[in-house]
């Protein structure tokens, strides 16, 4: 790990610290508006509604910065967005401590499934091209709004699309010089020209946090522990490990498993919900601007910084959503999501398990939602399902494929 630290210097580019403001941008914006939503349901006081806004990005941005330079590798932790989803449907019926208790209960369950290999041993038997049909079905919603958002500001969102363009047309520019950072820059600058940029009267001060004490509730449990469980699990971080694995690395999966565990525990304290490997945002700092493979990790460096920054500054994150248009933030992403999105088509459907690989993909994509658990864990589910059917001698080819050491 020092020696990674060391090297950090060596590591980081003006491509890799745009993918990891990209990330954090990503997970500042939309994301937050979601757990404002939720704590809105649950009538929650600007006390409680500051200390969630900092456990899930101090603490996952710590737990970044850990794995990351511990293993060298892009893995951006953040915390669940489905998760903050039914966590607010739970409010509008329980406390917030019986709803603290079961984050409490879900952290632990989750630890014991990373120090026990549980995890370890499913990902190794899961085909990559379905777990990648999943990943492509999450991304997917990305690139589209891409041109949503063109088409909702032509002006605002299209210029800096035509810059990221123009800056692929010389590749000697492009290199030099990153065009998503050209599209960044060319966003501001169409944001102040067209007055759509709105920070007046946020507040600055720092985070104020506290600690809150559990009350056991079996209806609560009952509603949060195994949604909570499997969104992190199943969901969460199989994105960020498939497109760890698709991009040759060797994700350390019960590492990975078991701080997503100890995360949890400690947001569910600040009365903040489960934290968990992000998918979306691993892709972005896994893109090809980051550099090589063993510089890529100094992109989660910069995520986790920033996601840290944010978390401290609480009061002024809960107004950051409404400062600038939602379909920017969206332009944003599609661009700097193309390249990865291609790589994860390529992954899904460029070798064996095809057919398999399309069910999870369009299952993925349906947005289907049984027992609160979302559409990205019936994809895997059913995409694995759909193999032993449709691509049953692809399983030959799998099955003599040697293991992968994921053990850390």
């Amino acid at each position: 790990m020092f020696r990674n630290v060391i090297g950090l210097p060596e590591a980081l580019s003006l491509g890799s610290f745009t993918n990891g403001l990209i990330a954090w941008l990503f997970g500042a914006t939309g994301p937050l508006l979601i757990v404002l939503q939720a704590a809105a349901q649950g009538h929650l006081q600007e006390t409680e509604t500051t200390s969630w806004i900092f456990g899930i990005y101090v603490i996952p941005g710590c737990l970044t910065l850990l794995q990351a330079l511990l293993f060298r590798q892009p893995i951006g932790f953040a915390f669940s967005i489905p998760g903050a989803v039914l966590v607010g449907q739970t409010l509008a019926h329980h406390s917030f401590s019986e709803v603290i208790g079961a984050y409490l209960i879900t952290g632990a369950v989750i630890f014991i499934l990373g120090i026990t290999g549980v995890v370890d041993r499913l990902m190794r038997v899961l085909p990559m091209p379905v777990m990648m049909g999943m990943v492509s079905g999450v991304l997917l919603p990305f690139g589209v709004g891409l041109f949503q958002a063109v088409r909702t500001e032509p002006l605002v969102n299209g210029v800096p699309l035509l810059v990221f363009m123009v800056f692929h047309l010389t590749p000697r520019l492009a290199k030099k010089f990153p065009p998503i950072l050209a599209a960044i820059l060319a966003t501001a600058l169409t944001l102040v020209v067209a007055r759509q940029v709105h920070f007046a009267g946020a507040p600055v001060s720092l985070a104020k946090p506290h600690l809150y004490l559990p009350a056991w509730n079996g209806g609560a449990i009952s509603q949060l522990v195994l949604p909570l469980v499997l969104t992190v699990v199943a969901i969460q971080n199989a994105q960020g490990i498939a497109v760890l694995q698709s991009e040759g690395y060797q994700p350390p999966v019960n590492s990975m498993t078991r701080w997503s565990g100890i995360g949890s525990i400690i947001n569910g304290l600040f009365g903040a919900h489960t934290a968990c490997v992000a998918g979306p945002m691993t892709a972005l700092l896994t893109g090809e601007e980051s550099g090589d493979p063993d510089q890529k990790y100094s992109a989660a460096v910069v995520l986790g910084i920033l996601s840290i920054v944010f978390g401290l500054f609480a009061p002024i994150a809960a107004s950051i959503p409404h400062a600038v248009p939602q379909s920017t933030i969206s332009m944003l992403g599609g661009i700097a999501m193309i390249s990865v999105l291609t790589d994860a088509l390529k992954m899904s459907f460029g070798g064996g398990f095809k057919k398999s690989a399309l069910f999870s993909f369009l299952i993925t994509v349906s947005g289907v939602s049984v027992l609160h658990i979302g559409s990205p864990f019936w994809g895997l589910v059913g995409g694995v399902c759909a193999s032993y059917v449709l691509d049953r001698d692809d399983h030959a080819t799998l099955a003599q494929r040697a293991p992968v050491d994921v053990s850390q």
